[in-house]
């Protein structure tokens, strides 16, 4: 709702967990509903082989259809509230983690949503987080509400969430997390206020480059399901290699199965494959309860071998020709909705701050402090109306900034590429200076504003 800037059909937003519904929400010309069991046969739409999941999901899955922007270029599954208790949990009639483990598989990014008021990972939502496992890369949390606790408290809270986290994701890196008020409502403890616009801008920059990475996605994907592939074809052979020709299938079956691990380790031996390569033990021994070996076909080792020439010569062509054709395009951003909001103008991120501080003024902003300055600069020796970079830097380096940072400013102040600075240049560096050191990032090109009015004609 709030990246969208409007309501989609179907939408329901509450205090407590009111999404009963998988929604997706899709691009298109008319605002309407198309319920799930209708949306599964939809050969335009990705989602056919959601059918395996049965009625009792179809009946809870919809796809929400509008005229959005923001919709051009993304679409979004909107999940159910998830539940504490085992009453609730029971009672969905269909295997939510796995209808999850589903999308996680095809979406581009996961996001995790919290509220900061009411931190709570239920057994339900550990189950959810362990169902997307493998797919860390992908995820993303969102701390929401945080304005309605104090920094304090809002430091505790996010102390907490990391921790739990830290308990359920299997990752050595720390899984990203944004603090902010996802919602178009004042802000009820205005204290973090360029806290939570910074988030922001760093999570719709996120967002909005999935667009453009969507092509590489697709062939790692790709890629990850022929590795799967190969790996499966091995553990199908050697299950058909081990079983008896005449009698005692089903004793030997049942001692396959049961044994499949040593089979995982003896394949990993032979052909040098990653752990990380096979499917989860005990969903394969479930899932081969019910299959009859004598039908596995035996290895087909032409087949492997081209298999391997694909990944080794064919995706790699593919690779080039993805960033060839990217290059060519226009680049690909997520428009619209809350991505437009501030962008432009006064309400961007930073504006009017650091760098950009008297950019609507006047006046030049460092002419407010050059007589500080110029005590300085005359005490220089300055030749001409000039002090030398020598005599620059001995100043510049009482502000303790490395030396990269201040060879950055100093580029940025000589404007006239003399290798000296005279009395406004020196203003200038001081005022870059001062930026640097009230935490903000210098630009990559000095601003219109900041150069100084003598020097605006040699620009020009």
């Amino acid at each position: 709702r709030y990246l969208l800037e409007q309501d989609f059909p179907g939408m329901r937003i509450g205090p407590e967990p009111t999404t009963d519904s998988f929604i997706a929400v899709m691009q298109g010309d008319v605002e309407g509903i198309v319920p799930g069991n209708a949306l599964v046969v939809d050969p335009k739409k990705p989602f056919r082989k959601l059918n395996a999941f049965g009625n009792a999901f179809l009946n809870r899955f919809v796809c929400a259809q509008l005229p959005n922007p923001v919709l051009e270029s993304i679409s979004v599954i909107d999940t159910p509230g998830i539940l504490s208790g085992e009453k609730q949990r029971i009672s969905r009639g269909y295997d939510f983690a796995a209808v999850l483990e589903w999308f996680a598989e095809r979406v581009d990014r996961i996001i995790l949503l919290f509220d900061a008021h009411k931190l709570d990972i239920s057994d339900e939502f550990s189950e959810v987080i362990k169902a997307l496992k493998n797919h860390e890369d992908k995820m993303r949390v969102v701390l929401n509400k945080a304005d309605q606790i104090e920094t304090q408290q809002l430091m505790r809270v996010y102390g907490a969430l990391m921790w739990s986290l830290g308990k359920i994701v299997n990752t050595p890196e720390v899984i990203r997390v944004y603090i902010g008020s996802f919602w178009s409502h004042p802000l009820l403890i205005p204290d973090n206020r360029k806290l939570f616009e910074a988030e922001e801008q760093d999570l719709f920059r996120d967002i909005q480059s999935l667009p453009r990475n969507a092509a590489l996605r697709k062939l790692n994907d790709l890629i990850k399901r022929a590795r799967l592939a190969k790996v499966h074809a091995y553990i199908i052979s050697s299950l058909k290699k081990e079983m008896p020709s005449m009698f005692g299938k089903d004793n030997k079956k049942k001692e396959l199965v049961n044994n499949l691990g040593e089979i995982y380790a003896r394949i990993e031996r032979e052909h040098q494959i990653s752990p990380g390569d096979f499917p989860n033990l005990r969903k394969m021994q479930d899932q081969l309860q019910a299959q009859d070996f004598s039908k596995f076909q035996p290895l087909k080792s032409k087949l492997l071998e081209t298999v391997e020439d694909m990944l080794a010569n064919d995706i790699a062509q593919l690779m080039v020709l993805v960033r060839q054709e990217e290059s060519q395009r226009p680049t690909q951003m997520v428009k619209g909705g809350a991505f437009e909001g501030t962008l432009h103008g006064p309400f961007g991120h930073g504006y009017g701050e650091g760098a950009g501080e008297g950019i609507d003024d006047a006046e030049w902003v460092v002419a407010r402090d050059k007589p500080m300055y110029d005590e300085i600069f005359y005490t220089l020796s300055p030749v001409d109306g000039k002090i030398t970079g020598a005599n620059a830097k001995k100043e510049m380096v009482r502000s303790k900034l490395p030396n990269t940072v201040l060879g950055k400013i100093w580029k940025l102040a000589d404007i006239d590429k003399d290798g000296m600075l005279d009395d406004e240049e020196f203003a200038l560096a001081n005022h870059l200076i001062k930026v640097k050191l009230e935490g903000h990032e210098l630009p990559n090109e000095l601003p219109s504003h900041l150069l100084p009015p003598s020097k605006r004609k040699i620009t020009e």
